[in-house]
Formats: structure tokens, sequence, C-alpha cells
């Protein structure tokens, strides 16, 4: 099994990651990770991340306090 994160800009197109991702074993790591992270990849451009097990999406979820987009700030 192989938990994954992808990583989103505003327009929800796929953007290169700020920081490099992994490959985790179990959600938990790779929740912990994205917990670690998340504001130097928001930082870096993703606004939302989807994470997958085996490449089956299992949840997305916003990078912005209360969902925001970066776009929806302007």
């Amino acid at each position: 099994m192989a938990w994954t994160w992808r990583f989103e800009g505003s327009g929800g197109a796929e953007v290169q990651p700020a920081v490099e991702p992994e490959e985790f074993t179990t959600q938990g790591d790779a929740e912990s990770w994205i917990g670690e992270h998340w504001k130097a990849l928001q930082e870096g451009g993703a606004d939302q991340v989807e994470l997958s097990e085996d490449g089956t999406k299992i949840y997305a979820m916003s990078l912005h306090p209360d969902g925001e987009t970066a776009a929806a700030k302007e």
C-alpha cells in the first residue's frame, strides 16, 4: 500500500510542490507529513492537496484557512 499526495494550484491544475513529497506506508504518516509541511507547500504555490491510496482518491483539502484559495483573497 502506498499513500501519496497530489498538489494543486488555485485553478485545480497539478503543481510542483515546494517540498519533495514521499510515498507513505500509512495514512497517518502521510497526514503527519502534510501537517509538518503545509505552510511551505502553500507558500510554494499549492492551494490544495489530494490524498490517494494506491491511486484511489481518498480526500482533498485546502491548505488555506476556512478553505479559501489564493484567488479568493484577491
